[in-house]
C-alpha cells in the first residue's frame, strides 16, 4: 500500500514538472521581440539593408524595431570601448570593413563566434566560396563575412584628359608629378581603396614582404612619401574622391570594383570614365562583415545568431550585388548575377566591366593584412604619409 502511495506521489509530482516544464517554455517562445540597433561603418547597408529588413519585416516576434546608423571606421572602436567600459550596450550589431574589424579584434572588443558557436555556424561558414573563405579567416572566428569583393588596387581615370593612363607605379609617380593636384586618394583607415592601394604597392615594388608593413615594405613608404609631393590632401572617405573626379576637379584616383562601377551607376562619376589595372599586379581582396560588440545581451545574441544565418542564404546574398557598390558582393558560392533581383542585374550588365572577368581569371590574388598589421600599417601611413599634409 505503501508503495502504491508513494508511486501516486511520484506521479503528481513528475506531473506537475512537466507542467513547469510547458509554463518555462511557454514564456521563452513568448519572450518579447528586441530592438536592434545596426551601426555600419563600411558602407555596407549598400548592399545588405534590404535584406536586413527583410528578416525584421519576416520575424515580428523576434524584432520589434531594426536602426540603422553609418559612423566612420576609425572612430568606431573608442566609442565602443567607451561604452563597455561604462557597462553600456547601445550597439548592437557591427556592419565592417577589415579596418575597424582589425582594430575591434586588437582591443577586444567583439564577442567569440568560432569556434564558441560552430554548432549554429559550420554550415555558413562551410558555404563561402574559396575567395571568400580565405577572408573570413581573416576575422579569426570574431565576425562571420557578409559580402565579398574582388576589389584591386586599380586606378580610374578621365579619358578625356588623360590619354596614356600609367601602368606602373613608377609611371603613376610620374604623371603625378607633371599634373600636380591632379590625382589624389583618400586615408587608408577610412577608405576600401585607399587601403587596397597601400596593401598592393608591395607586391607592384617588389617588397621584401608584403605581411610586413613595419618590416617589410621599404619600398612602399618611401614611394609614397615621394608620391605625396603630387597629392594635395587626403580625405577622410572615398566619397568625396569620388565626387571631386566626378566635378571635374580631380583627373585620375585609385579605385577598386564595386567603388569603379557603382558611382557612374549613381552618376556621381561619368560613365565613360575609364579603368587600368596595374602591369603584374596582385588582387588585394575585401570583405564586410558583421560582428557583435561584448556586453550586447544574451537574448539579443540569439536573435542577432538567426539574423547572420538568415544573412548568409542564397536569396538574401544574391541581394549584395545590389548596385555593384561591393562587387560582386556574394561571399557565397553558387549565387550567380542571373539570381539577383532585374534591378541588380541591369545595372551591372551595363556598368560591369568586360575586363574584370579576364583579369580575376589571370592575375593571382591575396588576402589583406591580418588584424595587427593592418593597425599597424594605418598608423605609420598616418604619421608618416598623411601627416605630412598637416
Amino acid at each position: 500500500m505503501n508503495r502504491i502511495k508513494q508511486s501516486l506521489r511520484l506521479g503528481r509530482l513528475s506531473a506537475l514538472a512537466g507542467a513547469v516544464t510547458l509554463a518555462c517554455s511557454a514564456t521563452v517562445a513568448q519572450a518579447a521581440p528586441v530592438a536592434l540597433n545596426v551601426v555600419d561603418v563600411a558602407g555596407d547597408l549598400a548592399v545588405t539593408q534590404k535584406a536586413l529588413e527583410a528578416f525584421r519585416d519576416q520575424n515580428p516576434d523576434l524584432v520589434s524595431s531594426m536602426t540603422f546608423t553609418n559612423a566612420p571606421a576609425p572612430q568606431l572602436p573608442g566609442k565602443i570601448k567607451a561604452m563597455q567600459n561604462a557597462n553600456r550596450a547601445d550597439i548592437d550589431l557591427v556592419l565592417t570593413g577589415t579596418d575597424a574589424l582589425a582594430a575591434g579584434i586588437e582591443q577586444g572588443l567583439w564577442i567569440k563566434l568560432l569556434p564558441d558557436h560552430e554548432d549554429l555556424f559550420k554550415a555558413d561558414v562551410a558555404s563561402y566560396h574559396p575567395a571568400a573563405a580565405k577572408m573570413q579567416k581573416l576575422a579569426q572566428g570574431y565576425g562571420l563575412e557578409v559580402a565579398f569583393m574582388q576589389s584591386g588596387p586599380l586606378l580610374e581615370y578621365n579619358p578625356k584628359t588623360v590619354k596614356n593612363p600609367p601602368k606602373t607605379p613608377e609611371e603613376l609617380l610620374k604623371w603625378c608629378q607633371a599634373n600636380p593636384g591632379k590625382f589624389l586618394y583618400a586615408r587608408p583607415a577610412n577608405s576600401g581603396p585607399g587601403r587596397t592601394f597601400l596593401m598592393g604597392l608591395p607586391y607592384l615594388l617588389h617588397d621584401k614582404d608584403p605581411y610586413d608593413p613595419i618590416n617589410g615594405w621599404d619600398k612602399t613608404w618611401k614611394y609614397l612619401k615621394e608620391l605625396n609631393s603630387c597629392v594635395p590632401y587626403y580625405p577622410g572617405g572615398t566619397s568625396a574622391i569620388m565626387k571631386e573626379l566626378g566635378q571635374g576637379s580631380r583627373d585620375m584616383t585609385v579605385t577598386v570594383t564595386g567603388w569603379d562601377i557603382n558611382p557612374r551607376a549613381l552618376g556621381i562619376v561619368p560613365e565613360d570614365f575609364k579603368i587600368q589595372a596595374f602591369d603584374n599586379f596582385t588582387w588585394v581582396t575585401d570583405a564586410h562583415y558583421m560582428v557583435i560588440p561584448k556586453g550586447v545581451s544574451a537574448e539579443k545574441q540569439k536573435v542577432l545568431f538567426k539574423l547572420m544565418n538568415f544573412m548568409l542564404q542564397p536569396k538574401q546574398q544574391a541581394m549584395t550585388y545590389d548596385a555593384g557598390y561591393f562587387y560582386p558582393g556574394p561571399a557565397v558560392d553558387h549565387v550567380p548575377l542571373s539570381a539577383a533581383p532585374k534591378e541588380s542585374q541591369d545595372i551591372i550588365n551595363r556598368y560591369g566591366r568586360r575586363e574584370y572577368a579576364s583579369l580575376t581569371a589571370s592575375r593571382p590574388s591575396a588576402v589583406p593584412l591580418d588584424a595587427k598589421a593592418m593597425v599597424a600599417a594605418f598608423q605609420k601611413w598616418d604619421n608618416e604619409v598623411g601627416a605630412l599634409k598637416k
